[in-house]
């Protein structure tokens, strides 16, 4: 009997449910590593083992004890110095160390953006209120973590007495000695799904966004693909293009977001992974038939792409939206299971029972339940998330005065 290939997956929680069964599907030994000996999916895996996330030789050991042929991640930051520091090591696929450090840092990222000529915004550091009276830059402003994601920390201030509340809130969310402080850009979000391999970069799908309102910014919608004119198209293919030559994307996705104003279009902020909120795992391949984790699995373990798998398969609309509900507290549930009735449904997840209190949305983490769709046409999506909203809010009775 043939050995299988082992593949070294990083994290083994929620994040990483997707692509865990992805490798399974195709046959590997999946060996997965993290930190909570209590995580979501370790008994997904064939090999779950505890390591500390900044633990190098405990991971290399591990990577060498399963003879790994590959590693690969999927939605999160964290591990992606660690992973190129061990692909090196073992000479597997993957970006360098320098690629990791700057993508992980907001900082460097925006001065390799600048030094490069890539259109993004102003930004600074500052380490306490007092940086704030110093800065060259005008109201309104996002404060936001170095080192984070998800939305945690980031914050919209419209005058000095909302930043300097953001100034502590988002230092809450850093390991950094200092925040990084932005000029606010007007304009409609958008992300850029993207795959780089042998030099190339391919642009696979583009995603608008919906968010909460101010001050934070949470995602809690996206629908693809995005309303854009084709002009706009081959401008973003030359940008991710611009992008990966300068950070040096190579033998990874990338998750990149943008706003797009009557000025043209400026970077936000970039990662060499694949998109969370289910955009690469499940949106792109409701929407183009491509599986951009089938593809990353690919490069990981035999470094090479099937160029068919590059290739759209059909055109449709898919979506994934957020539930918003009013603050306070659960009253009652029923008649949910009518959602899965609706024309387009494909999964959905809500984590409120009797008695939880509903919170304002902050952060990605705090978010309570999701429904996913695909449409043949954006009329029918529309119409579907219509539905869906008269479901929740005759489902959901929440006491408002009780928060």
């Amino acid at each position: 009997m043939a050995i299988k290939k082992s593949i070294l997956v990083f994290g083994v929680g929620i994040l990483q449910k997707s692509i865990i069964e992805r490798c399974k599907l195709k046959g590997l030994y999946t060996v997965g590593i993290d930190p909570n000996p209590n995580a979501e999916c370790k008994a997904s895996v064939d090999a779950f083992e505890v390591v500390a996330g900044d633990n190098f030789n405990g991971t290399l050991f591990i990577a060498k004890k399963y003879n790994v042929s590959g590693i690969i991640t999927a939605a999160t930051d964290k591990p992606l110095v660690m992973m190129a520091r061990v692909a090196k090591e073992l000479s597997l696929p993957y970006f360098s160390k320098e690629t990791a450090i700057i993508s992980t840092d907001k900082l460097l990222m925006k001065r390799r953006f600048i030094d490069n000529e890539i259109p993004c915004a102003r930004g600074f550091v500052i380490s306490d209120t007092s940086g704030l009276n110093k800065l060259d830059i005008f109201f309104p402003i996002i404060v936001k973590p170095r080192d984070n994601s998800g939305s945690r920390g980031v914050i919209y201030c419209s005058d000095i007495e909302s930043a300097n509340n953001a100034l502590k809130e988002a230092s809450q969310f850093t390991k950094k000695e200092n925040v990084l402080v932005e000029e606010f850009i007007e304009g409609k979000e958008y992300s850029i799904e993207s795959i780089h391999y042998n030099g190339k970069s391919h642009v696979i799908q583009v995603t608008e966004k919906e968010t909460t309102n101010f001050p934070y910014n949470v995602e809690i919608g996206h629908l693809q693909p995005a309303d854009i004119s084709e002009d706009q198209r081959d401008q973003i293919n030359t940008l991710i293009n611009n992008i990966a030559n300068a950070l040096h994307f190579e033998n990874c996705a990338s998750h990149t977001e943008i706003k797009i104003n009557s000025n043209g279009i400026f970077v936000i902020e970039t990662s060499p992974r694949l998109g969370g909120d289910f955009i690469s795992s499940t949106l792109v391949p409701l929407s183009t038939g491509i599986n951009m984790e089938d593809i990353l699995i690919d490069i990981a373990i035999s470094n090479e792409i099937k160029p068919d798998n590059l290739i759209p398969k059909f055109d449709k609309i898919s979506c994934i939206k957020y539930f918003e509900l009013p603050e306070g507290t659960i009253k009652k549930i029923n008649n949910m299971e009518n959602i899965s009735n609706i024309s387009g449904f494909q999964s959905w997840f809500l984590r409120l029972k009797y008695k939880d209190k509903i919170q304002k949305i902050t952060s990605s983490l705090n978010r309570y339940g999701y429904i996913i769709f695909q449409t043949d046409s954006k009329k029918g999506l529309i119409d579907s998330l219509d539905i869906c909203n008269k479901i929740i809010k005759s489902g959901v009775i929440i006491d408002e005065k009780n928060v």
